[in-house]
């Protein structure tokens, strides 16, 4: 089992490629960051965390630009997007941001996604809430045809053109994995139609046992290995050993850990946490 870290990546935070350096020092496999590219002013979504909204939401640098740098200075650390909120992204752009970050990053580049929680953020965007899902669903399909053909077109309901040429592809073949976000359900059924992976928020599941057994299920029904839809977690309760050696035992591919929002205690953090990378690989 493999072991990352998930940051906050604001601008009074640790910067991108400074906290990518001491990740690989480190030895952990991966280094992971969020999407929020504005938070209304005006908001009626609730945040899922419950109560008020916390600071790093409205600070959090863009995602894409950040993993770049952390992949610049470094050279074996994956670079993950946990998560990026399709929905708010031009899919033709899109697709050529993947694939470069993944070109400059020689094949690190994991590339988490989901629909999101803040209405009027995406709305903003141009994505109605509750159509968000096909729209997830048809941008995912298109950047696939994007990525692995030489004149990619597309037909849907929210994602249509006409045969194009883009450049660079990804380094990796097909392409980067599509891990989806999600707790749900739904967000495993969706894993197993078009992703290559599923990664679910500990505290949003009330049993991980069954909820890997029900993708496991699912990816059966449609046809695929169970092994083709690996499992991730991001663990904001995994605290100690004990725990993440329970993920082990459930031969989950990698849990992500929450860095600190300051920065004084990240690299504290990131020692503790070290010393257990090569008793769960």
């Amino acid at each position: 089992m493999h072991l990352g870290i998930f940051s906050f990546n604001t601008d009074y935070g640790t910067r991108a490629d400074e906290l990518a350096r001491a990740l690989e020092e480190r030895g952990f496999e991966s280094f992971w960051v969020g999407e929020h590219t504005h938070i209304p002013a005006s908001r009626l979504s609730p945040y899922p965390g419950g109560g008020d909204l916390p600071k790093p939401y409205y600070h959090m640098a863009d995602p894409f630009v950040s993993l770049t740098a952390a992949a610049c200075a470094t050279t074996k650390l994956k670079v993950g997007t946990g998560i990026c909120l399709v929905v708010e992204h031009d899919p033709i752009t899109l697709a050529k941001t993947v694939a470069t970050l993944d070109m400059i990053s020689g094949g690190r580049f994991l590339f988490g996604i989901g629909g999101g929680w803040n209405a009027e953020e995406m709305e903003n965007h141009g994505t109605p809430f509750k159509r968000r899902w096909k729209v997830l669903r048809e941008r995912v399909e298109a950047m696939k045809a994007i990525w692995t053909e030489e004149q990619a077109s597309y037909a849907g309901e929210f994602v249509n053109f006409d045969p194009l040429i883009s450049y660079p592809k990804p380094a990796q073949k097909p392409h980067p994995p599509v891990i989806f976000g999600g707790a749900t359900e739904k967000a495993r059924e969706r894993a197993v139609r078009y992703c290559d992976g599923w990664i679910p928020i500990d505290v949003l599941l009330e049993d991980l046992p069954d909820a890997i057994a029900d993708l496991h299920v699912k990816a059966e029904a449609a046809g695929r290995d169970p092994k083709s839809v690996p499992v991730s977690v991001f663990a904001f309760d995994a605290a100690d050993e004990d725990a993440l050696m329970k993920y082990r035992e459930l031969e989950v591919e990698r849990v992500v850990l929450v860095a600190p929002r300051h920065t004084p205690q990240v690299m504290p953090f990131l020692d503790r946490f070290a010393a257990m990378v090569p008793k769960v690989a």
